[in-house]
């Protein structure tokens, strides 16, 4: 305890122990809405929604999380960090109950829109941990705290089909609610108390000053297109891949299915260091072999129906960009305004929860009416236009 509360100033150097709790607090809080995803076919069939509509699920959750991005993330630059995280998380345990005792389809998509809301506390933890991080530090901490988000997307596939074939699919809910109260207490005891200069701002000039760092910042735009653009790829596979996957003539279970969350964790955590590159000036050469290897794996990810073992790699690969361009995206934003931190995350999440949403409820009608070679088709094509998008800002940048 002497060792976590020993980072009360900021700029210190926060010790593994500390950058492991926000980790886990994030993969946690983040999990939560993506659940749904290995199990819409059950879903689908409790609630009666059509395989051509179910990616309104995810949807629904993602379009919360983006408006959660914009209404409660920008706070942190106002408010106490650590109340924020300890109320947020008990909101979200709330949430998690609702749809773990939904009887309906409306209670159902209720729930998700809170649990959505709330997932932006992952945000808020990332925003604190830069802000009491050493600056010398900064990009590490940000990749492993950032690793702990993705992480926790994709082993929430694994728990969620493990779960449901166990136990059903509220178990998940229920399951998970469990853990974020112990986390939440975790948190209560161990997180650092900060003061926070007096801020001269209203909630609404708060909002609005979110919208003028658009204007303001360049590298910030930039790297919230490459956000939608890499998220609305990581959505397109892992909202349809379900589908295939559970349908004859391949039929996995959903442990099974989930279990490919395992691959996805293991390329995400590969690329948990991007941030140090980024701090050595290296980002944008991370970036553009980053997404190079987006486009190699869904090449890859297009033989799910014939190899499992070759969508395994793909997997890996797509994660591992996926992680790389994202730690780096946020090592570079972050450095640009140490005083508004939180709205910088947020206005660059909101890009990736936009594009997360469109990942999602494009790529289950495309599944829909071309099958999973459509998806594919879908997916590296946004590869191609996120590196042809990074190649232009690239080279506008260096004859500016």
């Amino acid at each position: 305890m002497g060792e976590v509360l020993s980072i009360t100033a900021k700029g210190s150097r926060m010790s593994r122990a500390v950058i492991l709790l926000f980790a886990v607090a994030c993969g946690l809080s983040v999990a939560n809405i993506y659940f749904a995803q290995p199990i819409l076919d059950e879903l689908s069939s409790e609630f009666n929604i059509g395989h051509s509509t179910i990616g309104i699920v995810i949807t629904i959750s993602q379009s919360l999380y983006a408006a959660g991005l914009l209404l409660l993330v920008p706070l942190g630059d106002l408010l106490n960090q650590r109340q924020l995280i300890i109320g947020q998380m008990t909101l979200s345990t709330v949430a998690l109950v609702i749809v773990g005792t939904a009887s309906s389809a409306a209670a159902l998509f209720a729930g998700l829109a809170l649990v959505g809301l709330l997932a932006v506390v992952t945000q808020t933890i990332v925003a604190f941990a830069a802000d009491m991080a050493d600056p010398v530090q900064r990009g590490r901490v940000v990749g492993m705290v950032t690793s702990g988000i993705v992480t926790g997307i994709l082993l929430a596939r694994t728990v969620s089909g493990l779960l449901t074939d166990l136990a059903g699919w509220r178990s998940i809910y229920l399951f998970s609610a469990a853990l974020m109260l112990i986390m939440n207490i975790s948190l209560f005891k161990m997180l650092p108390g900060t003061s926070r200069a007096p801020q001269s701002l209203t909630y609404l000039q708060l909002l609005k000053s979110v919208f003028s760092l658009y204007a303001q910042e360049r590298i910030l735009r930039v790297r919230a297109v490459l956000a939608l653009l890499i998220f609305a790829d990581f959505s397109i596979l892992w909202t349809s891949l379900v589908l295939p996957l559970s349908a004859p003539p391949i039929s996995l279970s959903h442990t099974a299915i989930g279990a490919f969350g395992l691959a996805g964790a293991a390329g995400a955590l590969g690329a948990a260091h991007a941030g140090k590159l980024a701090d050595r000036g290296s980002g944008q050469k991370m970036t553009g072999l980053a997404l190079s290897i987006l486009i190699i794996s869904w090449l890859l990810i297009s033989y799910a129906e014939r190899s499992l073992f070759v969508l395994v790699i793909g997997i890996i690969l797509l994660d591992f960009a996926v992680q790389a361009v994202h730690v780096t995206n946020q090592s570079m934003i972050l450095i640009l305004r140490p005083e508004a931190r939180s709205r910088l995350t947020a206005a660059y999440m909101v890009f990736y929860s936009l594009g997360s949403a469109a990942g999602s409820i494009t790529s289950t009608q495309i599944y829909a009416h071309h099958g999973w070679a459509g998806v594919s088709l879908l997916g590296a094509s946004v590869s191609v236009l996120a590196l042809l998008f990074w190649a232009l800002t690239r080279r506008a940048a260096a004859s500016a």
